[in-house]
């Protein structure tokens, strides 16, 4: 290959780019925008849950069970009713999304050791959501029991508080987060949003900046050139790959100091990764300019091949792991589950090349295939 050739190809396509202000604004712009965009609106915390309390009992221990609720940060009190009409209105309408219902007599009995029961009712609209949120009930229910049962040994057998809460809870759990300590959804889907905004930009940048000379008709200078097949096809993706070369230094910013997601990992490794998915993504969007004659067939399958397949196959919302094994299958057939595992192994877990190689390896075979491919499908004649 020669050099200077390609050069010139690559300046031809730079100026095709830069002539087009409004291509060149969605470069640039697009893949900080969507990851500022999903960044802010794909929160999965379940957090403040509004919530109300029918007390039928009204005594200081019920209103300390309440308080439990109302001091806890996953809950947000609205209040107090005074029928269960109110709590169907207001689940109804989702004013709330949870409700407690207090039974008479709450105090009177716990304090003559017998048991109660207290009806919690949750808006199962969003299953994930209740679920999560059933789990903070039990866990405030948990800790009212156990300082209950602790005092009421502490009054029956007169031993020390200490002692009380050690027979009350003869079995301790204790929890330890590693990586995402603070166990926020932002620290986990901010570094895989990385991905994901070059996984649909690149390709779509470079499928449409392709075929955009096919519609024009200056490609038919390029078949007319001295330049050769894998002289034309480096060149013509020489601009792309560094504007999201650009793109990915501008994403990592965002999530360090926007998002605030620590990064933990080897920057070297991190960047290089990207780059060989850059040239993973890129070449996806060449192959599709290579099988469309216009715009708008491009735009819509380079959307339909990268975003789908990102969403559901690349660990991005759901665990590859969690998948079937025949969609198991299929995550490992596109590049973006193994940067997926290299953005949050880099960022979260401090990972480094001994532990991401295989994914590292894999990037760089489906770069080297793409180009195959596409080396594959160019032809310098026109066709008919």
């Amino acid at each position: 290959m020669n050099p200077r050739r390609i050069a010139a190809v690559a300046r031809k396509e730079w100026k095709e780019t830069v002539r087009d202000r409004l291509f060149l604004h969605m470069a640039f712009l697009l893949p900080a925008l969507w990851m500022v965009v999903f960044g802010y609106g794909l929160v999965l915390d379940v957090e403040h849950v509004p919530f109300v309390v029918l007390d039928r009992d009204r005594s200081s221990l019920s209103r300390d069970y309440v308080y439990r609720f109302i001091e806890s940060r996953y809950f947000d009190y609205r209040g107090i009713v005074d029928d269960e009409r109110a709590i169907d209105r207001m689940l109804g309408d989702t004013a709330i999304r949870m409700a407690v219902v207090i039974p008479e007599r709450f105090e009177e009995r716990l304090l003559a050791g017998r048991t109660v029961t207290v009806q919690t009712l949750l808006d199962g609209t969003f299953p994930l959501h209740a679920d999560t949120t059933k789990g903070y009930v039990i866990a405030v229910n948990r800790s009212f029991t156990q300082e209950l049962l602790a005092d009421f040994l502490a009054r029956t057998r007169g031993l020390a508080p200490a002692e009380a809460r050690r027979l009350a809870e003869p079995v301790s759990l204790e929890t330890r987060y590693l990586y995402n300590e603070e166990v926020r959804s932002t620290w986990s889907m901010v570094p895989a949003l990385i991905m994901f905004s070059l996984m649909v930009a690149s390709p779509l940048l470079t499928a449409l900046g392709v075929v955009r000379e096919k519609e024009s008709g200056s490609i038919y200078n390029i078949y007319s050139s001295t330049a050769s097949k894998a002289e034309f096809l480096v060149g013509k993706l020489a601009p792309y790959f560094a504007i999201s070369a650009i793109n990915v230094v501008v994403l990592w910013a965002i999530a360090v100091w926007l998002f605030r997601v620590p990064f933990k990992g080897s920057i070297t490794v991190f960047y290089a990764a990207s780059l060989l998915f850059v040239l993973c993504s890129t070449g996806i969007g060449l192959v599709i300019s290579l099988l469309v004659r216009t715009q708008m067939a491009a735009l819509i399958i380079t959307i339909i091949i990268a975003m789908v397949p990102t969403l559901l196959f690349s660990g991005f919302l759901v665990p590859v792991s969690s998948l079937s094994p025949d969609a198991q299958v299929q995550a490992h057939l596109f590049p973006a589950m193994y940067y997926t595992d290299v953005v949050r192994g880099s960022f979260l877990k401090g990972l480094g090349l001994e532990s991401m190689w295989r994914d590292l390896l894999a990037l760089a075979g489906f770069a080297v295939a793409l180009r195959l491919v596409a080396y594959g499908l160019f032809t310098k004649r026109p066709k008919a």
